[in-house]
């Protein structure tokens, strides 16, 4: 059987090669437990560095331009990409 594991990298800009400032993701296996801010330190360094560790993007947050003034508004991160791994578990 296999079940699904997603991981949420949020980078620096649009680029999958730029760094990772915020993760978070879900084990649907029940072989791992995580809570947001349990690790100081980011699973990749990038997003390029988690598809070449076998995860798959599907999906990226949409481009969209800033209103005049809203520039260097900080209050969500807006380059969010999406992975999955699909795990076989015994059933």
């Amino acid at each position: 059987m296999k079940r699904q594991r997603v991981m949420i990298l949020y980078l620096a800009d649009s680029s999958l090669e730029s760094k990772v400032i915020a993760w978070t993701h879900w084990d649907g296996t029940g072989q791992r437990t995580h809570m947001s801010g349990d690790s100081d330190e980011a699973p990749y360094p990038t997003g390029l560095d988690a598809l070449l560790a076998g995860w798959r993007l599907f999906q990226f947050s949409t481009l969209r331009p800033e209103a005049p003034g809203e520039e260097f508004r900080t209050s969500y991160l807006k380059y969010e990409f999406a992975f999955e791994q699909w795990v076989d578990v015994d059933d």
